[in-house]
């Protein structure tokens, strides 16, 4: 719900700039491809060498492209069946990214193991999660349910990652993690259970 409440005040401040991009001449596709290079570049480049807090900063920076490029597809009327491809797309190619390269770092130099299987087990469900929403509504099936939306996902993982690069304990980045591979878990069983009782 509080997410919901920040994307209504997020739209409301960005959309001047999305205005300002659409006379530039940028379209929406342009920007969360930008938006997707700037967030996998912020996380491989600066989470693998430790920089968890610039790292976390540089990727907040790009992270907005995924609401700025749907606000441009409004307000200049593109919105297209590709766009949205694109846009799903690469938002699983940002979160991948992310948890990617904590499991650089926290199996490299981090040495915290468990951290690094908490980040494997949040990007391998993260991706399990989405694939069974396609896969379902390519079935004609509605899959769209479960307590672990992307949205709080990213969140919670960037906002915990930040906190460590600033000395936080790196257990309460842990903690966060693994509660957030539980939820995902649940998900992607509701989200099977869900088609299953459509199914029948």
């Amino acid at each position: 719900m509080m997410l919901r409440y920040l994307r209504t005040f997020f739209s409301t401040v960005f959309t001047p700039l999305a205005r300002l991009l659409l006379r530039l001449g940028l379209t929406p596709n342009a920007v969360t491809v930008i938006g997707t290079a700037g967030v996998s570049l912020g996380a491989l480049i600066f989470y693998p060498l430790g920089q968890l807090f610039w790292g976390t900063v540089v990727i907040t920076l790009f992270v907005f492209s995924d609401l700025v490029d749907g606000l441009m597809a409004r307000l200049g009327d593109k919105k297209s069946e590709i766009g949205g491809f694109l846009d799903s797309v690469f938002d699983r190619i940002q979160d991948s990214a992310v948890f990617l390269g904590l499991m650089l770092w926290f199996f490299g130099t981090g040495d915290d193991y468990w951290i690094g299987v908490s980040a494997s087990v949040c990007l391998i469900l993260g991706l399990l999660v989405s694939y069974i929403r396609a896969r379902a509504e390519s079935l004609g099936y509605d899959a769209n349910t479960g307590i672990a939306e992307r949205p709080e996902r990213m969140v919670l993982t960037l906002v915990f990652t930040g906190f460590i690069g600033l000395g936080v304990p790196q257990t309460a980045l842990l903690v966060v993690l693994t509660l957030l591979a539980a939820a995902s878990l649940i998900t992607v069983i509701q989200r099977i259970a869900t088609v299953i009782r459509q199914a029948r």
